[in-house]
């Protein structure tokens, strides 16, 4: 049975086009406040303006290594800390709790650029022993999300990967991934591209209220079609599905997409780690109070009586009867419009297809000199 908390949304901070409805603390927080109305009628006010503010980061590094038996790399870049989309599910949300700031509305509204992303990549490329393998771009936070318009770290990275002849991964949920489709479709000339959008719902409506600053779903159909066009290999990855909310839709995401012309399909189960239960309920109690009992009892259910099960092998599609019907509906949907299934999503190797093989270190002004150098008597 799902345990039911007290949980106050503060009307003062729904903010509009943000996913989150407030500003939790971080669980590294020693104090923690909790809205009141002392009856001068605050809860009456409008929200507040919340602005993004993005502030330069200067990364040690960029490419981060993980060593998940869920996820079919061993390596992923991520341009950005926090994320601009508002997805009130993400599971990069507690992150941000190391910076001192709030999984919740800081997440969404106070962002980190790694301005310094593409010379790190160069100078980690060319270590001495670096083996090349697929690399995931935008898996944590949104490659593609806003930001990316004016900071174009996102493309920098490409450019060097397409330099390299290094094979790249992509998982986004925007449009703005057809502003590089030059590179992409050089990428792809050479099997080095594998790109995944990312629809949740076919519901507007939902959409808004769930990924409030996100391309609209029509918008991400579209952008499939774009990239099939373009002869770029993509596909669609139902995630995360919520049980109970966006669970019905399953069959209609594939056949939309598979007619917008995705080649393959995945998906992963909602999972509530750390801060985003809180959040997701608060949320959830917000926007879908005749749901929310029925949705968080499925959750629970697929979960082992839990929010969050951190287990690998049963973290991304849950366990119980529940999560294996969703399992059997996704296969016997991805069937019947002709998709294949995401590589590896019996064993989790995503991009093994991705020739890694290419890979080179393109010669760099004064290389050759050097080399005349060394060997001048």
């Amino acid at each position: 049975m799902v345990q039911s908390r007290n949980i106050s949304p503060d009307p003062r901070l729904r903010a509009r086009g943000r996913g989150s409805s407030s500003r939790q603390e971080g669980r590294y927080e020693r104090f923690a406040s909790t809205p009141f109305d002392d009856g001068w009628g605050t809860f009456d006010e409008p929200a507040p303006n919340l602005r993004t503010r993005v502030t330069p980061e200067s990364a040690k590094r960029i490419i981060t290594y993980n060593a998940s038996p869920d996820v079919g790399f061993d390596r992923t870049i991520n341009p950005y800390q926090g994320c601009e989309h508002g997805c009130i599910y993400c599971f990069a949300r507690p992150r941000h709790a190391f910076y001192g700031l709030s999984p919740g509305l800081d997440f969404e509204s106070q962002l980190f650029a790694k301005e310094n992303a593409a010379t790190l990549l160069e100078q980690e490329l060319r270590k001495p022993g670096y083996e090349a393998a697929p690399i995931g771009l935008g898996v944590n936070t949104d490659c593609y999300q806003p930001i990316e318009k004016s900071y174009r770290i996102t493309r920098q990275v490409l450019e060097v990967l397409e330099a390299y002849s290094h094979p790249v991964y992509i998982v986004t949920k925007s449009a703005m991934i057809l502003r590089d489709i030059d590179i992409l479709q050089s990428l792809a000339a050479r099997n080095l591209v594998s790109v995944y959008i990312s629809v949740t719902t076919l519901d507007r409506q939902l959409a808004r209220h769930m990924e409030p600053r996100a391309a609209t779903p029509a918008r991400r159909l579209d952008t499939i079609r774009a990239l099939n066009d373009g002869r770029i290999p993509v596909g669609v990855l139902v995630a995360p599905m919520i049980p109970g909310l966006t669970d019905h839709e399953l069959d209609s995401i594939l056949q939309h997409s598979a007619d917008a012309g995705a080649q393959s399909a995945g998906y992963v189960a909602l999972r509530l780690p750390l801060e985003i239960r809180d959040l997701f309920e608060e949320w959830l109690i917000t926007h879908y109070p005749d749901k929310a009992r029925k949705v968080l009892s499925l959750i629970h259910d697929i979960r082992g009586g839990r929010a969050n099960d951190p287990r690998f092998g049963s973290r991304m599609k849950g366990t119980g009867p529940y999560a294996t019907l969703l399992g059997d509906r996704f296969k016997l949907a991805c069937e019947r419009y002709g998709l294949s299934l995401r590589k590896g999503e019996e064993k989790g190797q995503v991009s093994s297809a991705l020739d890694s093989s290419q890979f080179a270190l393109p010669p760099r002004p004064g290389d050759q000199l050097a080399l005349f150098d060394a060997i001048r008597p």
